[in-house]
C-alpha cells in the first residue's frame, strides 16, 4: 500500500502527492498521535513545571496542525464535492479532540498549579502570557463544569462545527448556481471592454454565444459599477442578495437560527450572559457595552455625512437619468459617474496602471523598504492549482524568512473574498527558529487573450490589504507558535493588514510600481493627487454601510435570547433601522451568506475592522510625521507590533511603538468627518 504523503515527515505541502483518500486517515491517526502526547503531559508522575506542562502542551499536535491547515485551507481556495463531504465527516472528531483536551481534568489539575503559582516562578512576559492564555483556555471554554455539562458543550460544539461548514457550502453553491447569459450588445453597454471581454471569454469557456456575468467579485462588480441597463443591475443584486434566502436546498435561514441559539446555550453554559460576552472577555474592546459605544460614537458622527452624500447622489441620478428613487442597484453606479464628474477621476483610467505583476512587485518593494524583506519566485515546492505562485522570503542579508504562496484568480472550487492564512506558524523549538509558511488568496479578473490582469484601485488595497495580514505571519519571531503571527485579539489582527493599505495613496509608493501596461509610463501626478482627493468620497455612507454590518453582529450575538427569533429577515431589518439609506428590498437577506460571522471567525468581532481602523490611522500618521519609509519608524512597528504576535497585550504593543494610546481624531480626519 502507499504511504500516506500526510503522515510522512515535510517541510513544504506535499499538495501533487495527496489524493482525497488520504486526508481521513491522516487525520485520525494525527488525532491519535496528539491524543498521546497530551496524555503523556497529564499522566507525567513529575511535579508540574511550566517546562513539563505549559510549554510541552503548547509543542503537541503538530501534525495535526499540518494536515488540518492543508485540508481546510483547500477547502476554502480549492474545494469538491468529495472535500466537502470530508470536511463534514472530521469536523465533528475535532470538535470532540479539542473537548476532550480541555475538559481533560488531570491536564486542567496541572496547568492549574502553575498558573495559581505564577507570580513566583519568574516567567518572560511571553512565557507568562502562554500560561495566561492556555488557563483561560481551559477555564473558558468548560473546564470547570461538572460531566452533565461537559457532555452537554460537546454537544453544542459538535453541532455548531457541522452547521458552520453547511453555512459555508451552501453560500458556495449559490454563488456558482447562478450566471446571467447576455446575447445582446445593449445588454453589456457601458462595460469596460476589459470587463466584455472576460464575460466572453467565460461564455465561450462554456460553449455559449455572448457573455457570461456571474456573482464572482471580478464579474459582479464591474458589472454593477458600469453596466448601463437598471433592469439587469437589479436583476445580479438581487441575485447576490438572496444567497442563502431562497426556497431551495441551499436555503441558510435555519441553520443562521441554529448557530446563533447554540451559541447563546454555549456562552449561557459556560456562565456568560451572552456569545458576545463570551468572546469580548478576550478581546481589546472587553465588552459587548463598550462595543456598541464605539459603533454608536462612529454612527453619530458618519450619519450626518452619510445621509448628506445619499442626498447629493438622489439629486445627481434624478437630474442624469430622472430616477425618482435610488435604490442598492443604482449606488455603485451613480457613485462612480458622480465621482468621476467631481474628481475627473475614472477607475478604467487608473487600470493600465495596475498590472497585477507591477502590484505584486510594488508591494514586495514597499516591504523591502521598510522592512528589509526580498522575495524571489521559486518553483521547487509543490502548489495546489497552476494558478498559485510560489515565493522564497529572505532579509537583505540573505537570511530564509518565509515561504509565501499567493492565489489571486476565481475559479468554481474557490469561495469569493481575499484573505490571508498559513500552512505552517512559526516558532522557537530545541533552538532552532522555525520559519513560517504563508498565504494569500484573492479573486482578481483572470488575463484574457489580449490583456493582462489590470486591477481596479480597490483591488490595488485588497492586495496591500492581505499582504499586511502576511508580513504579520512572515516576520513573526516568537518562541511559541500558538502566541506566533497573526494570533493575537481578534480586533487586533486587522492594524497590519490596514495600516499597509495607505500605501497605496502615497506618491513615492504609487511611483514604484503604478506604470502603464503597454508604455511603461509612471502614473501621472495629477492622477495621484485626484486618488488622494478622491479617498473620502463617499466616506460617511462606507462608515455607514461597515457599521450596519458590526451592528448586524451585535445583534445576532449581543442581544436577549435568539429562541424567540421567527423571521431572520424581519430581525435583520431591526438591527440595520439606524444604518439604512436604501428601500429594503423583500427578496435579500444579508445575513443567510455574511461568511465573516457564520463560517469565519467574526462572530462578536465584526466591529474589529472600524476599531483597527481608528489604531491603522493613528499609526500612519506617525509614518507621515517622519516619512513614509523612515527607517525608525518602520522597525518600531516591524519590532513591537509585527513580529510580537500575541506575546504581550496588544495595547501595550502598540503603546511602544506610537509613545501613546490611538485617538480617533486620526480616522475622522482621513475619512473627512470632522
Amino acid at each position: 500500500m502507499t504511504k500516506n504523503p500526510l503522515l510522512q515527515d515535510f517541510n513544504t505541502a506535499p499538495f501533487s502527492k495527496i489524493n482525497t483518500d488520504h486526508y481521513k486517515p491522516a487525520i485520525k491517526k494525527a488525532i491519535e498521535l496528539a491524543k498521546d502526547e497530551i496524555n503523556a503531559i497529564a499522566e507525567n508522575p513529575e511535579k508540574a513545571t511550566f517546562q513539563n506542562t505549559t510549554e510541552a502542551l503548547d509543542y503537541t499536535g503538530e501534525k495535526l496542525d499540518r494536515i488540518t491547515s492543508i485540508f481546510f485551507n483547500l477547502n476554502s481556495a480549492e474545494t469538491n464535492t468529495a472535500i466537502q463531504e470530508i470536511a463534514k465527516d472530521i469536523s465533528p472528531w475535532l470538535s470532540e479532540f479539542k473537548n476532550d483536551t480541555i475538559l481533560n481534568e488531570t491536564l486542567f489539575n496541572r496547568v492549574k498549579i502553575i498558573y495559581d503559582q505564577k507570580d513566583s516562578l519568574e516567567l518572560t512576559p511571553e512565557q507568562t502570557m502562554l500560561l495566561e492564555k492556555q488557563y483561560k483556555g481551559f477555564s473558558r471554554n468548560g473546564a470547570n463544569l461538572n460531566e452533565k455539562e461537559k457532555t452537554e458543550l460537546r454537544k453544542l460544539d459538535a453541532e455548531l462545527a457541522k452547521l458552520s461548514l453547511q453555512f459555508g457550502e451552501n453560500v458556495l453553491a449559490e454563488t456558482n448556481a447562478f450566471e446571467m447569459h447576455l446575447i445582446n450588445e445593449e445588454d453589456v453597454k457601458g462595460l469596460p471592454e476589459s470587463t466584455k471581454e472576460a464575460a466572453k471569454e467565460l461564455a465561450k469557456s462554456k460553449e455559449k454565444e455572448g457573455w457570461l456575468i456571474t456573482l464572482d467579485y471580478p464579474s459582479y462588480i464591474p458589472f454593477m459599477t458600469y453596466a448601463d441597463n437598471r433592469e439587469l443591475r437589479k436583476k445580479l443584486a438581487i441575485a447576490m442578495g438572496k444567497k442563502g434566502f431562497q426556497k431551495n436546498d441551499f436555503n441558510n435561514e435555519e441553520i443562521v437560527l441554529k448557530i446563533v441559539i447554540l451559541r447563546h446555550k454555549r456562552a449561557n453554559l459556560l456562565g456568560y450572559k451572552t456569545h458576545a460576552h463570551f468572546v469580548l472577555e478576550e478581546r481589546m474592546a472587553e465588552s459587548p457595552e463598550k462595543v456598541l459605544n464605539f459603533l454608536n460614537e462612529l454612527l453619530e458622527k458618519a450619519k450626518p455625512a452619510a445621509k448628506k452624500e445619499f442626498e447629493n447622489l438622489e439629486i445627481y441620478a434624478k437630474k442624469l437619468d430622472n430616477i425618482d428613487q435610488l435604490q442598492k442597484w443604482d449606488s455603485a453606479y451613480y457613485s462612480e459617474k458622480l465621482k468621476k464628474e467631481l474628481f475627473s477621476l475614472d477607475q478604467e483610467l487608473l487600470k493600465p496602471y495596475f498590472k497585477l505583476e507591477n502590484v505584486i512587485d510594488g508591494v514586495f518593494e514597499i516591504s523591502g523598504k521598510l522592512f528589509d524583506l526580498q522575495f524571489e519566485e521559486i518553483d521547487s515546492i509543490d502548489k495546489y492549482h497552476e494558478d498559485v505562485k510560489t515565493y522564497a522570503v529572505s532579509d537583505s542579508k540573505g537570511n530564509f524568512i518565509s515561504h509565501l504562496y499567493a492565489d489571486f484568480h476565481p475559479r468554481p472550487g474557490k469561495r469569493n473574498g481575499a484573505w490571508m492564512t498559513s500552512y505552517k506558524s512559526q516558532q522557537i523549538k530545541k533552538g532552532v527558529n522555525e520559519r513560517p509558511q504563508v498565504s494569500i488568496v484573492c479573486n482578481f479578473t483572470k488575463p484574457t487573450e489580449t490583456k493582462p490582469s489590470l486591477l481596479t484601485f480597490n483591488e490595488v488595497t485588497t492586495l496591500f490589504h492581505e499582504f499586511g495580514h502576511a508580513l504579520h505571519g512572515m516576520l513573526a519571531n516568537t518562541t511559541y507558535n500558538s502566541l506566533s503571527g497573526t494570533s493575537v485579539s481578534w480586533d487586533f489582527v486587522e492594524l497590519p493588514s490596514q495600516v499597509l493599505e495607505n500605501w497605496c495613496y502615497e506618491k513615492e509608493a504609487l511611483e514604484l510600481f503604478a506604470k502603464h501596461y503597454e508604455t511603461g509610463e509612471t502614473i501621472p501626478m495629477e492622477y495621484v493627487t485626484k486618488i488622494k482627493e478622491s479617498a473620502s468620497f463617499h466616506e460617511g455612507m462606507q462608515t455607514l454601510r461597515q457599521l450596519s454590518f458590526g451592528l448586524l453582529d451585535m445583534s445576532w450575538h449581543g442581544g436577549a435570547s435568539p429562541q424567540n427569533i421567527s423571521s431572520i429577515k424581519d430581525f435583520e431589518t431591526k438591527a440595520f433601522s439606524e444604518t439604512q439609506l436604501y428601500p429594503n428590498v423583500a427578496e435579500n437577506c444579508m445575513s443567510t451568506a455574511f461568511s465573516h460571522i457564520f463560517q469565519g471567525g467574526y462572530s462578536a468581532g465584526y466591529y474589529s475592522y472600524k476599531w483597527a481602523e481608528v489604531l491603522d490611522a493613528d499609526a500612519f500618521e506617525y509614518f507621515l510625521e517622519k516619512g513614509i519609509f523612515n527607517k525608525e519608524v518602520a522597525n518600531k512597528f516591524k519590532d513591537n507590533v509585527l513580529s510580537k504576535g500575541g506575546t504581550e497585550k496588544p495595547m501595550n504593543l502598540y503603546v511602544r511603538f506610537r509613545g501613546k494610546e490611538p485617538k480617533p481624531d486620526a480616522l475622522l480626519k482621513r475619512a473627512g468627518l470632522i
